[in-house]
């Protein structure tokens, strides 16, 4: 019988190992990274200086003792920004989980709580039916892995629509507590949507579902939205796009340059320098 799935990190990505074959394929999420986003790098501006102004004396006293340590200070404001969404992030998607398979939640940390309520509040009046929760989807054709959030089964009408008497639809789901729902997120799913076939944390493998859909819900402190997912061929082709240019970024960009035909003589050391 196969063992436990593994992950391990190289090079700042994400590589899944097959536990039936050993093999080595990239995370969905480190493929993603891959698209391009210019826009990091003003909000990580915005950050450091939105942390300047909001700890002036503090900044100024670190300063005057250790200049570097204040610059370290300021640069990595956008890190311990990310650090603390994820980690909320993380707390949050293991709630979800919990609360999704029907475990009773007590009190849970006043910052989950919103979460807890928002989320209590979709299952109340979605009433999805669980299939399947938090295992690998996995492509033998593309080499590729990534662990979704949820397969449910939810009852719509003909108008995509929420209806009791509606037809039952498969969807993919993702879960968010971002400040926003990013396009990305369609080329997220649409790789979990178009994989092979689903591992489980045990390792036991079968073949990925035909879909009816994907819709992500956006959970906020302020609120809830479930909305529908494009995970079409077209999306998918995309992801596919960024699959290649990852193996580009990764592997071949490092074979392509080989070494010097010719180059310039290299400047003669004299016997009287050596003698110095």
């Amino acid at each position: 019988m196969p063992g436990a799935i593994r992950t391990i990190q190289r090079g700042g990505s994400r590589f899944y190992i097959s536990p039936e074959t050993a093999e080595k394929v990239p995370g969905v999420t480190s493929v993603i990274s891959m698209l391009p986003k210019p826009f990091l790098v003003h909000w990580a501006a915005r950050m450091t200086a939105e942390a300047a102004v909001a700890n002036l004396p503090a900044v100024a006293s670190i300063a005057e003792r250790d200049e570097a340590g204040a610059v370290d200070y300021l640069r990595h404001a956008h890190s311990r920004y990310t650090r603390l969404r994820a980690t909320v992030g993380s707390q949050a998607h293991d709630l979800f989980e919990r609360m999704i398979r029907g475990e009773a939640i007590g009190r849970v940390h006043p910052d989950l709580e919103p979460y807890r309520a928002a989320f209590a509040e979709f299952l109340d009046v979605v009433r999805p039916e669980l299939v399947r929760a938090e295992d690998v989807a996995w492509s033998d054709t593309h080499g590729y892995a990534g662990s979704f959030d949820a397969i449910l089964r939810v009852r719509l009408g003909e108008d995509g629509k929420l209806s009791e008497g509606g037809t039952p639809h498969l969807l993919m789901v993702d879960w968010k507590t971002s400040k926003s729902t990013y396009s990305d997120v369609a080329l997220q799913m649409s790789a979990y949507s178009h994989a092979d076939r689903i591992i489980s944390p045990q390792g036991e493998s079968e073949p990925m579902p035909a879909f009816d859909g994907a819709a992500v819900l956006h959970i906020t402190p302020e609120g809830w939205a479930f909305k529908p997912v494009r995970v079409d061929e077209e999306i998918f082709r995309v992801f596919l796009t960024l699959r290649r240019v990852f193996e580009w970024d990764r592997e071949l960009s490092k074979r392509v340059i080989g070494r010097p035909i010719a180059e310039s003589v290299r400047r003669l050391v004299t016997g009287t320098q050596r003698r110095k």
